[in-house]
């Protein structure tokens, strides 16, 4: 895996390790997490979903059923606390997205199932790292780890901290599934909060599920929807690379790409939307983050280097308010290209 792509060799200024005080634990009063559902009224496209998860916590919230208007009552981002008041709660899923020096790792949350996208989770036969599978190869790979259409909540988390578990919850979303969320901090976090770990690899032997694929094809565009957004002055598109790269001072670390990035488009490193201890920023920061780059523009796309870190964008954008979002799957491995002969400028100015 690249270098740049890789959570174990990130630059200093993209992302720093996750901690958490130990046993901190903020409060919640929404978000994923709802183990039993108790069906819908007939004609309906939600349903009630009540949990009743360790830790004492109960409550009830209207879950979006496959059907349902997309946009998730969910939180997309749940702390370590969170999380450890409902592990192991009937229907709730805990996947490990690690990439890279990450990946397979012997620590793991309890449970948790392997979301592999440097394997089955990303089509290897695209020209691009980490495209999106086919719809059908997606259902199958969810089907495989136990998924069903009506799993009550999904929580997604990486051994760097939110680098690549923001592209599982971004892959869930495109797919029609709204009840997941990213787990602030990643591992990190969570072994810094003193919880429990296995010391196991990742991995999954029980019963397949029923997941169906719903494709929600304007969440992950093409080369062509990124142009027309960099030609559309009420769109913007923001590149979640290093400023070397976006500028074009540093190398790409796959051979052969250009360097530089798109005219009109705007830089915002991933790592800047996260604190000290890799959480993410408090939301009226986000959103700060993203109104100083792109004003009263609210249609917003991300591209990366290979459709991964700019999830994370989109993570922080969902979380700051913003609902017109779209990431560019093949991203600066497929635009920076020298077959694809789309425009490519240096220097530090964008959009």
């Amino acid at each position: 895996m690249p270098a740049a792509e890789n959570p174990a060799a990130h630059p200093p200024e993209a992302r720093q390790p996750g901690t958490l005080r130990p046993g901190a634990r903020a409060a919640s009063s929404g978000g994923p997490g709802a183990p039993q559902q108790e069906g819908a009224a007939s004609g309906s496209s939600r349903a009630v979903v009540r949990s009743e998860a360790p830790g004492g916590w109960s409550g009830e919230f209207a879950a979006p059923q496959p059907g349902g208007a997309a946009g998730a009552p969910f939180r997309a981002l749940v702390d370590a606390g969170w999380l450890a008041e409902r592990i192991g709660a009937p229907g709730v899923v805990v996947f490990d997205a690690s990439v890279g020096a990450h990946r397979g790792s012997d620590r793991r949350i309890p449970g948790a199932r392997p979301f592999d996208l440097d394997g089955d989770l990303s089509d290897h036969d695209a020209p691009a790292p980490h495209t999106m599978p086919a719809p059908e190869r997606f259902a199958e790979s969810m089907r495989a780890l136990g998924i069903d259409d009506d799993t009550a909540a999904v929580v997604v988390y990486d051994g760097a901290g939110i680098y690549s578990s923001a592209r599982a919850w971004w892959m869930l979303r495109a797919m029609g599934f709204d009840r997941a969320a990213v787990l602030d901090g990643g591992l990190p976090a969570w072994t810094a909060a003193g919880l429990p770990l296995e010391s196991a690899a990742p991995a999954y032997r029980g019963p397949r599920g029923s997941f169906t694929a719903r494709p929600r094809p304007g969440l992950l565009v093409d080369a062509d929807a990124v142009a027309a957004a960099l030609a559309d002055p009420a769109a913007a598109v923001l590149d979640a690379r290093t400023r070397g790269r976006f500028a074009g001072t540093a190398p790409e670390p796959r051979p052969g790409l250009r360097a530089g990035h798109m005219p009109g488009a705007l830089n915002l490193p991933f790592g800047e939307l996260q604190r000290d201890g890799g959480l993410m920023r408090p939301a009226e920061e986000l959103r700060a983050a993203f109104q100083d780059l792109v004003g009263q523009r609210e249609r917003l796309r991300f591209s990366c280097g290979s459709g991964v870190t700019a999830c994370v964008l989109a993570l922080g954008a969902e979380l700051a308010g913003y609902r017109d979002l779209a990431v560019y799957d093949g991203s600066w491995s497929e635009w920076g290209a020298p077959s694809a002969q789309r425009p490519v400028i240096t220097g530090e100015g964008g959009g």
